[in-house]
């Protein structure tokens, strides 16, 4: 039993003891460490309750303001379309006041013959197949055509 107590007190045993300990220690101070660290603050969770709180006080007003680009964006659009009509409309009224242009646009559409002119249509196939299409545009009285191409041109206009 002298042998044994002797290995049990020696210093190598002595110091195996310490060291197992110490690192005990150390793995126990370090889990109580990662365990503050890993729970929420006060300070953290504040900061987060106001970061959260940005957010959605700014949501709502980026999303207006998104729309309202968008919307912005459309009107745009449509201001551009518009000028275009109005210049393609500048175009037609200018054609129309040339007395050349509305006499040639006349005797196209209503079948215009001058006195002392005789009146004759060239009869072309696919015409016909389309007049039969427009009810006989050529056999209607002149003024149901020109009631038609009002029709035609109001609905163009929608």
């Amino acid at each position: 039993m002298a042998v044994k107590d002797r290995d049990r007190f020696s210093t190598a045993t002595r110091i195996r003891l310490l060291g197992e300990q110490t690192a005990a220690r150390v793995y126990r101070s370090q889990t109580r460490r990662q365990a503050r660290r890993s729970r929420l603050t006060g300070r953290a969770a504040l900061l987060a309750l106001v970061v959260c709180s940005l957010v959605v006080a700014l949501a709502y007003p980026i999303r207006q303001y998104v729309a309202q680009r968008a919307e912005i964006a459309d009107m745009e659009q449509r201001k551009d379309q518009a000028e275009e009509r109005v210049e393609q409309l500048r175009d037609l009224k200018a054609r129309w006041q040339d007395d050349a242009y509305a006499e040639q646009r006349i005797r196209e559409r209503l079948h215009h013959v001058m006195p002392g002119e005789t009146g004759f249509i060239v009869v072309d196939p696919d015409a016909v197949r389309q007049s039969r299409a427009d009810q006989g545009a050529a056999d209607r009285p002149w003024y149901s055509n020109v009631w038609d191409g009002v029709d035609k041109a109001d609905a163009a206009d929608r």
